[in-house]
């Protein structure tokens, strides 16, 4: 039995909002899960197990501490929803929905497709996502990459609402390194998107000519309302750059975004418009606290009564 490191579930209350119990939630890639290897975790401050079986298949349960030893495979009355898409194993403590949401490109020939880096964060995820829909910050957390003074302003950008997901799109931005395999500064074109209350989307053009679009989406698994593990996924179009490129130069990323997740005060996300104060920048983000507002959600935020 494998548990993750500074787990205590002693000391996370346990979610009793359906909003966000009713969701899929990503634990862990696939391709990091080895098989029969049981590993223990906390998803919304409930303890659970996972496994890969002899098919591959993977198996999710709730893990009930009643005996010291070994945690086993229960019956299949007893085990939680699982599914597998994107490179990783998705379950729920709720009624999921039925499907999840989708990204076609994630099949188009051409393209690295992997689980950059898992991460764990003392955030909430809410805070993470917000994070990640954060365009004005680049400049100043991510220099010399992302972004670099004095190419600080953020021009008007469109956000709407299609089919219950935001999409943020028209967001150009100066960056002296868009990519992995880039060598020059450049113009790279963003379009982002929220399909979950837990999970963001980045759509990412470096090159004007191209049809194509990089994918970068943050995943996150909610261990308790205030501790989250960051799954960063990548599908990239093949060029210069291999995917240990990819790896590193997303994980540089992340690392520098740790930092300042961590130190965010409150770490639960204030849905209240005037508890931060938002400039034009901010437009993504005030329509995702919009979002969580609409929808009800209750665990990880600070709703505007409180």
């Amino acid at each position: 039995m494998a548990h993750e490191p500074g787990l205590d579930a002693q000391h996370d209350r346990r979610c009793d909002d359906p909003v966000i119990l009713n969701q899929w939630h990503p634990v862990a890639a696939i391709g990091e899960i080895p098989p029969a290897a049981v590993k223990e975790t906390l998803l919304l401050g409930e303890p659970i197990a996972y496994t890969r079986g002899d098919d591959g298949a993977p198996v999710v349960w709730r893990v009930e501490h009643t005996e010291v030893g070994e945690t086993p495979i229960p019956e299949e009355g007893r085990r939680l929803p699982a599914r597998t898409k994107f490179g990783y194993l998705w379950t729920s403590i709720g009624s999921p929905p039925a499907r999840l949401f989708s990204l076609p490109e994630v099949d188009e020939p051409g393209r690295i497709v992997h689980n950059a880096i898992t991460i764990g964060i003392n955030v909430s995820a809410p805070r993470a996502v917000e994070n990640f829909l954060d365009v004005a910050h680049l400049a100043f957390v991510h220099p010399g990459s992302l972004g670099e003074e004095p190419h600080t302003e953020i021009r008007d950008y469109e956000v709407r609402t299609v089919d219950g997901d935001i999409w943020a799109s028209d967001i150009l931005l100066y960056q002296p390194r868009m990519a992995a395999e880039s060598t020059s500064a450049g113009v790279a074109e963003y379009i982002y998107r929220v399909p979950h209350p837990h999970c963001a989307v980045l759509y990412k053009r470096t090159e004007t000519a191209s049809d194509r679009m990089d994918i970068y989406a943050g995943f996150v698994h909610a261990l308790s309302e205030e501790r989250i593990r960051l799954h960063l996924f990548d599908c990239v179009v093949e060029g210069n750059a291999t995917a240990g490129d990819v790896r590193r130069f997303v994980q540089t990323i992340v690392g520098q975004d740790k930092s300042i997740l961590e130190n965010q005060n409150p770490r639960r996300l204030p849905l209240d418009p005037r508890a931060e104060t938002p400039v034009r920048a901010d437009k993504s983000s005030i329509a995702y606290r919009r979002y969580l507002t609409e929808i009800g959600l209750n665990y990880g935020v600070i709703r505007a009564q409180e």
